[in-house]
């Protein structure tokens, strides 16, 4: 597929539409901000663009783009790239309680995961919020499944021990496939 073709852009665009806010809001939890993450994002869908020509997109292209958002931040860890710190204060805002309840859990977590070691945050992330199986995760990361599942369980008890004095007790301890139970 030529990049003039009308095809190739409409496929694209579609994806884009389609797919692009679960991304953003992977790459928001990978990086620990919504401002990077919406960087990273970007920058991830013009590598994708880029290859789209070559890509089999009868297969759902979320694979790809998870590897690639996942190498990219990578590389900008790695280049000592910096973001903003989560606030501590929750911003004045419309909506019940309900919703500030459910804002302020959220920094809280997206708190506790941006202090976890890259690998374990991207481990977790990808397996628990993108809902990937393990073996994906390890293809997309470049590893074993014996490493995601090492990396899954020290991460989980890193953010335990974070959000103890933080959350009721049982939303702490138990398990993402307890509470998958519950939804």
């Amino acid at each position: 597929m030529r990049r003039d073709d009308g095809a190739f852009e409409e496929s694209f665009s579609r994806f884009v539409r389609e797919r692009g806010e679960h991304h953003l809001r992977v790459a928001a939890l990978l990086t620990g901000d919504w401002q990077a993450g919406e960087d990273l994002v970007q920058a991830s869908l013009i590598k994708l663009y880029r290859a789209w020509p070559r890509l089999d997109i009868s297969a759902a292209p979320d694979a790809y783009l998870n590897r690639i958002m996942v190498n990219t931040h990578r590389s900008w860890w790695r280049a000592r790239w910096r973001r903003e710190a989560p606030v501590d204060a929750i911003p004045e805002g419309v909506g019940g309680e309900d919703a500030a309840d459910r804002h302020a859990l959220g920094l809280t977590v997206r708190a506790a995961l941006s202090r976890l070691p890259r690998q374990q945050r991207a481990v977790l992330v990808l397996r628990y919020f993108a809902d990937l199986p393990e073996a994906e995760v390890a293809r997309i990361l470049g590893c074993s499944t014996g490493t995601i599942k090492t990396h899954a369980h020290r991460g989980l008890r890193a953010l335990r021990d974070q959000l103890a004095g933080e959350l009721p007790a049982h939303a702490v301890n138990e398990t993402p496939a307890q509470r998958h139970d519950k939804g």
